[in-house]
């Protein structure tokens, strides 16, 4: 199995659904007896410009490890969510567990 990184992007009038998106994600990957790192629930942030008149989406960063099947049933999702307006998945050499760094400027920022 492969590590990859999976960044998407929801509709901010889709927000409330993120945990129920998530939790059909995890199942994909349990499905196939995949494992998830790391997940990260970035909440609302600015887009760098707007995508289809949408100027903040809510961010979600996952580190999984699965098969090429599990990945394709991940992607088909995201192609037929009309709620994900972006989403990224890079092939990863290994497991990333720690701290993403847009989560530790954010706790940083809560704290000042």
């Amino acid at each position: 199995m492969r590590h990859y990184e999976i960044m998407f992007l929801v509709h901010p009038d889709q927000s409330e659904q993120v945990p129920a998106m998530l939790e059909r994600y995890e199942g994909i990957i349990s499905k196939y007896q995949g494992l998830i790192h790391r997940k990260e629930d970035l909440g609302r942030r600015q887009l760098a410009y707007p995508i289809n008149d949408v100027h903040k989406a809510h961010y979600i960063l996952l580190n999984i490890e699965c098969n090429l099947e599990a990945l394709e049933e991940i992607k088909t999702a995201f192609k037929f969510n009309d709620a994900i307006l972006r989403s990224l998945i890079t092939l990863q050499r290994q497991a990333i567990t720690g701290e993403s760094v847009l989560m530790r400027k954010e706790k940083e920022s809560r704290i000042a």
